[in-house]
């Protein structure tokens, strides 16, 4: 019995540290990448979002596909969210005070870094194609302010 236990002690150990890894914080970051990341979870979106309406109207409708493709939605969405809320809101966005030089900009990147959040939202709950493409304009006003050396 006790060797159970400390296993599932130890499988924990290990899967809170995997979770919680770059909140440690590590100071390894790539915040390009994680961009490039973004854009791709975007396009991937995008293209569920075709594939689910094409599949939608066949006949006969292939469930099996359908699902595949929401599922593939909805999961690109969510990993998109934890990109924002997890690596940039909590991680990389340094919170300036009203009157500090940094707060306009600041407000600037938390706003687009909500609105994204929300778009992402909005991709799970239907297939308007305008979202994404928001979310590409978004992500790109983002990439302006946060890199404002224009090397991204």
């Amino acid at each position: 019995m006790m060797k159970h236990v400390i296993a599932v002690a130890v499988l924990l150990t290990v899967a809170i540290q995997s979770f919680g890894h770059c909140e440690v914080p590590c100071g390894i970051y790539d915040d390009q990448a994680r961009v490039r990341l973004m854009y791709e979870h975007i396009a991937t979106i995008a293209k569920s979002m075709v594939e689910i309406d094409k599949l939608s109207k066949a006949a006969p409708v292939n469930y099996n596909q359908l699902v595949r493709w929401i599922t593939t939605k909805d999961n690109h969405a969510d990993q998109f969210q934890h990109i924002v809320s997890q690596y940039f809101m909590t991680q990389r966005l340094i919170p300036a005070k009203p009157g500090d030089k940094a707060y306009q900009k600041y407000i600037t990147e938390l706003t687009l870094m909500h609105e994204l959040l929300v778009n992402a939202m909005k991709c799970k709950q239907n297939i308007d194609p305008k979202i994404p493409e928001a979310m590409r304009e978004t992500l790109h006003q983002f990439e302006h302010s946060y890199f404002p050396d224009h090397k991204h």
